[in-house]
């Protein structure tokens, strides 16, 4: 059996990989002041999970060293893992490289490995997702992100070239923005309209933080068919629900992942090279066949006894009554004392108050492929059609020339740059596709300062006597 390192040996090894690479580079960014003579960021990022930790991580890899991070969590919370995630494990293989950025040591498997060694690695199949946090404070730590956590941020305004940040904890000026706030950085949970304005406590999104201590004895219904549907499901089951019936519109449960089973580095990398139309109808074919729950998932609910599956199931109506709620659907009605709702999340800008200075001006899918086509798929033409550097674009030109500074690197950013924001196994591809984008912004920004600099440069690697010139004999 081969003895743990420890973590401490590997951030050592952490360190000496990284001078390996000449990490980190040398300091390029000017300083910045605004007229004002306030301190201002390089980059502010708005939300402190996996994506924002590693476009951060990815910003220093590149010199851009004056970035924060902002997040409404407490420490050590960040994230869906440990508040409304409710699997078991994560759906991702351990071998992903994740966030690492293409470096050894800071992979989630030389974390494990460094505590527990390769025999308990070989032994694991899936990491725990408790873990996959520890693992994430862990990463937060050696990367050094300077994040403020307990802190909304409520408006973002264009103040000449910059951003001005309201937030809870403040103000603060950036020169770039990105919205790195997960799955609903450009929404909300999307409830169905007839679930809407029940009381909490009788109804939930699956996103919802509550405990499922108070799902114990309860009649539970679960609205959805995917993943976050049957981790719901199982965790009122074993919470000791009475009864959970799980409702599914659909004749079935989907059974087929056509973006893993399609899955390469070509449609990791070149998606975002794609003309429009072929990216509009490969995720218009994805919406017709949703992402399926893991296998592991689904067997762990079909195993209790008191789980129902329902299919082609449909919430049609549900009110509250003296006794709970009646759910009624094309099979029939059922009684409930709770229901939650996996129904995922809608782009809605309007929903999103920081964001009322530029919502009007954003470029959508919708505008992209126009009103036939939008309304074939209306959910997919909210979304906002991306630049290759992730940069919002303007419904019309000149009319907001600030979104080309304002970024979204979360799960809003699919449609137009595959799936690179929305879970663990691309996180590092769209965190450099990221920081390159905002270096080329950022420098070209800064032309003439940089010409500037190569015009006064002036230091010399010679004396000029390293090698004297030869005397000739003079011409006849």
């Amino acid at each position: 059996m081969i003895r743990p390192a420890g973590l401490a040996a590997l951030e050592a090894e952490l360190d000496r990989q990284k001078r390996l690479l000449n990490l980190p580079p040398k300091v390029w960014m000017p300083q910045t002041r605004a007229p004002s003579g306030e301190k201002v960021l390089d980059v502010a990022i708005v939300g402190a999970g996996l994506c924002g930790l590693a476009a951060n991580a990815a910003l220093a890899m590149e010199g851009i060293f004056n970035a924060r991070l902002f997040d409404r969590a407490p420490e050590n919370r960040e994230g869906p893992w440990i508040t409304y995630a409710r699997m078991e494990t994560l759906r991702t293989v351990k071998e992903a490289a994740g966030p690492a950025l293409g470096i050894p040591a800071l992979t989630f498997r030389a974390w494990f490995e460094a505590q527990w060694g390769p025999e308990a690695w070989d032994e694991m199949t899936l990491a725990p997702r408790e873990m996959w946090m520890d693992y994430m404070i862990w990463y937060r730590r050696v990367t050094g992100a300077d994040v403020v956590n307990d802190c909304d941020v409520t408006a973002i305004r264009p103040e000449g070239a910059l951003f001005r940040l309201v937030t809870s904890r403040g103000e603060v000026l950036a020169r770039r923005v990105v919205l790195a706030t997960g799955l609903d950085a450009l929404g909300a949970p999307r409830l169905p309209a007839v679930a809407r304005g029940l009381p909490r406590g009788k109804v939930y999104h699956s996103a919802d933080v509550f405990d499922p201590a108070e799902l114990a004895d309860k009649r539970v219904i679960v609205v959805g068919a995917g993943a976050s549907a049957t981790d719901n499901a199982a965790t009122a089951l074993e919470a000791g629900c009475a009864r959970m019936d799980m409702l599914v519109r659909r004749p079935t449960i989907p059974v087929i992942d056509k973006f893993t089973g399609t899955g390469s580095r070509g449609m990791t990398a070149g998606y975002v090279g794609l003309p429009d139309d072929i990216k509009w109808a490969l995720m218009n074919e994805g919406d017709r066949f949703p992402v399926p729950p893991p296998k592991h998932s689904v067997e762990r609910v079909a195993r209790h006894p008191n789980a129902y599956l329902h299919v082609g199931a449909a919430v049609e109506a549900i009110e509250e009554t003296a006794n709970g709620l009646r759910v009624t659907t094309p099979k029939g009605v059922i009684e409930a004392d709770v229901a939650i709702f996996a129904t995922g999340f809608g782009v809605s800008l309007d929903d999103r108050p920081e964001l009322e200075a530029f919502a009007p001006h954003i470029r959508t899918w919708g505008d992209m492929v126009g009103p036939e086509q939008a309304a074939t798929n209306p959910v997919l033409a909210a979304h906002p059609h991306l630049g290759p550097d992730f940069a919002f674009e303007e419904k019309t030109p000149g009319a907001c020339p600030a979104l080309a500074r304002l970024t979204c690197f979360a799960y809003a950013a699919v449609p137009s740059h595959g799936k690179v924001t929305s879970g663990i196994p691309s996180a590092s591809e769209g965190a450099r596709r990221l920081a390159s984008g905002l270096v080329r912004s950022l420098f070209a920004e800064d032309a003439a300062l940089h010409l500037a600099r190569f015009r006064d440069f002036d230091t010399p690697d010679m004396t000029g006597e390293e090698w004297p010139p030869a005397e000739l004999a003079p011409v006849a």
